[in-house]
């Protein structure tokens, strides 16, 4: 099966003209911001298949102005990491992993104009209102632009670009709130910039290139430039243009951008806001504010919206791919042979229900396995479960790991224990004076799912057909299914 890697678009326009071609697109006009958008992409997010859909003709809203949603799903998935439409989620992942382990950075391009450009609002013309923001949640505490954004943020001392997808809510036409998890990069950078007394450049970018995007919202190592592994993946630099305000890199092609500077003594409530884990967990709070100086955007512009739901939605249909691939990556440049397949499963939010099938090789294999998945970069912010199981179970198929854990686990031998690990105030099980305190810790668990090494040979066979037989049937009996 062909695994050629081919990116078919530049921009998000160009991705909306082969969602088109894929028949994975429709038009919705007279839908409002107040509550018919958010509703409408619920229903998207829990349903499958569904298309993405393109929201226009907003009530109260300048004519042109759009939001699109339910951009990643079916077979548009896999055309916007640019594999065929034919493979599977976890061959899509195998292959995206094998793509990015020997990947060389391409730096980014500075170039002096683009469709951003076409409009430029500088100072008393900035307004943030005119955007056709919705209302994603009906317990949210406000408007959210950015949720299939990303924010790009440096580091004030090694000068490193950070693009991350962090919350952006709208508090009035020239600010924005935005929250971010402690340890997360763009925080550290705030972090930097707020212990000197100095405010904190921020553009964020709203309705960007679609791989871009996927690439911020992921775990990339420590110092290195989201910019630069997308632009491997596309073996082309990334266009930008310097933000007349902040000088940061924007991308020359992006819907819209909002530019300007948080400071380090000004706060406004933010949220709440429904969140990734299906629960408004972290309330509202003081956070940082953006104070926006300048906004470009092109003509018509697309406001590209990712809001997270409960899970299994959108955000994990994508996430799942990416976190899959850097977990089994990071499982191997630990040591950890043998590795088959590693899965980041949606029901978890790609983060609280991580299953890995290893092939076992000696005693302690697969309690290796599991403590390094669960305490890598990848692994271990807001984990909760780690599954390992035998190479004969497919780790996405979540029936095959449950029907493992439950057969080949003993509750008193086969769960090992993590305290005080890395989670985050969105995290519902928490207590409450716990987060007051600061102390956003929680605890894994390591489930060794496999043979016991010792008397695997003895182990009962298993009433399925083998891989091989497996395969032969899909094969000779698959059209029965459709």
């Amino acid at each position: 099966m062909s695994k050629e890697h081919a990116i078919p678009y530049n921009d998000l326009r160009e991705w909306i003209e082969e969602a088109k071609k894929l028949g994975e697109l429709k038009t919705v006009e007279g839908a409002t911001w107040e509550q018919d958008i958010g509703l409408a992409t619920e229903l998207l997010h829990h349903s499958s298949p569904s298309p993405a859909v393109i929201f226009e003709k907003i009530p109260g809203v300048e004519p042109g102005y759009k939001v699109i949603t339910n951009v990643f799903g079916d077979k548009r998935m896999n055309m916007t990491f640019g594999f065929p439409t034919s493979l599977s989620k976890v061959e899509v992942s195998d292959a995206l992993h094998a793509r990015m382990k020997n990947l060389q950075p391409i730096p980014y391009q500075v170039v002096e104009t683009g469709p951003v450009m076409e409009n430029v609002l500088m100072g008393d013309q900035v307004d943030i209102l005119k955007f056709p923001t919705p209302f994603w949640h009906e317990n949210d505490g406000g408007r959210y632009i950015g949720t299939g954004s990303y924010d790009i943020t440096i580091d004030p001392d090694e000068k490193w670009v950070n693009l991350g997808t962090y919350r952006v809510m709208v508090h009035d036409a020239k600010h924005l709130g935005f929250y971010i998890s402690p340890g997360k990069h763009g925080r550290i950078h705030r972090d930097k910039f707020f212990a000197r007394n100095e405010p904190c450049p921020v553009a964020v970018v709203v309705g960007g290139d679609p791989l871009l995007y996927l690439m911020a919202c992921n775990e990339v190592p420590y110092g290195v430039c989201e910019y630069e592994l997308a632009g491997a993946l596309r073996n082309k630099p990334y266009e930008v243009i310097e933000g007349r305000v902040t000088g940061l890199p924007i991308p020359a092609n992006a819907e819209i951008v909002l530019e300007g500077y948080a400071y380090p003594d000004i706060k406004k409530t933010e949220g709440p806001f429904g969140e990734w884990t299906g629960y408004y967990a972290s309330g509202e709070r003081p956070e940082p504010v953006i104070e926006v100086k300048a906004v470009y955007h092109r003509n018509n512009p697309f406001i590209l919206g990712s809001p997270p739901n409960r899970p299994p939605d959108e955000l994990v249909r994508y996430r799942a791919i990416v976190r899959s691939g850097l977990l089994k990556e990071e499982l191997e440049k630990a040591g950890v042979p043998d590795v088959q397949a590693v899965w980041a499963h949606e029901v978890g939010g790609v983060r609280m229900f991580l299953a890995v099938s290893i092939k076992q090789r000696y005693p302690g294999h697969a309690r290796q396995a599991g403590q390094i998945a669960a305490m890598c970069h990848v692994g271990a912010y807001a984990g909760k479960y780690v599954v390992v199981v035998d190479e004969d179970i497919d780790p996405s198929d979540l029936e095959a790991v449950i029907w493992a854990m439950s057969t080949r686990s003993d509750p008193a031998e086969s769960i090992d224990i993590i305290r005080r690990a890395w989670s985050t105030p969105l995290d519902p099980r928490i207590h409450p004076d716990q987060k007051a305190a600061g102390n956003n810790t929680n605890s894994r668990a390591i489930i060794d799912a496999t043979r016991p090494f010792e008397w695997r040979d003895r182990f009962p066979i298993v009433n399925y057909p083998s891989p091989e037989l497996a395969k032969l049937a899909r094969e000779k009996f698959g059209y029965l299914l459709r």
